[in-house]
């Protein structure tokens, strides 16, 4: 048999931890309000936090005070009755079926190496997948300074003829 509580429930700890936190936040807060000293504002500071961590306790003694008539904890704790037909067969069949569909989806991206559905679709659409189809290749040598000349450069790009304005370059002496 399961003791009656009264007054304040299951976790009376919990609810005096929260009133002590809220008289003495309360209380620090109002000094550092009130009082003239130098270090007011931490006062007052160090009172709202300690009132924000009764919250804690609060939410301690009311989750700790919920009542659940074991009737509707069969199904959460795995004490589904096997004989009840109707909605409790319903829920083992689809649970069951999210059961399957999960591990599928689940198997498809062990084996496709994790592809995300972006990935696929932009595949599907015909553009490359892989972000190593989309990189461009530049090699990239290292020249010795050379003399200025005052002739524009010209170089040649597809098949045009781009002419390049004189650019002054400066070298650091290493």
């Amino acid at each position: 048999m399961e003791p009656a509580y009264r007054g304040l429930g299951r976790c009376a700890c919990s609810f005096w931890l929260a009133v002590a936190f809220d008289i003495v936040g309360l209380a620090v807060l109002l000094i550092g309000v009130f009082v003239n000293v130098f270090f007011y504002d931490l006062l007052i500071y160090a009172g709202a936090i300690i009132i924000f961590l009764s919250l804690v306790w609060w939410v301690f003694w009311y989750s700790g005070n919920i009542e659940v008539p074991p009737a509707e904890l069969e199904d959460d704790v795995g004490l589904l009755k096997k004989n009840k037909g109707g909605l409790g067969a319903i829920r083992g069949t689809v649970s069951r079926l999210s059961g399957r569909l999960s591990s599928s989806i689940r198997n498809s991206l062990r084996r496709n190496g994790g592809t995300s559905p972006s990935r696929a679709r932009r595949s599907a659409a015909g553009l490359p997948a892989s972000p190593q189809a989309q990189q461009v290749s530049v090699d990239m040598a290292t020249l010795a300074p050379q003399k200025r000349t005052p002739l524009s450069a010209v170089s040649s790009v597809a098949g045009c003829v781009v002419e390049m304005p004189h650019t002054t370059t400066e070298t650091s002496p290493t």
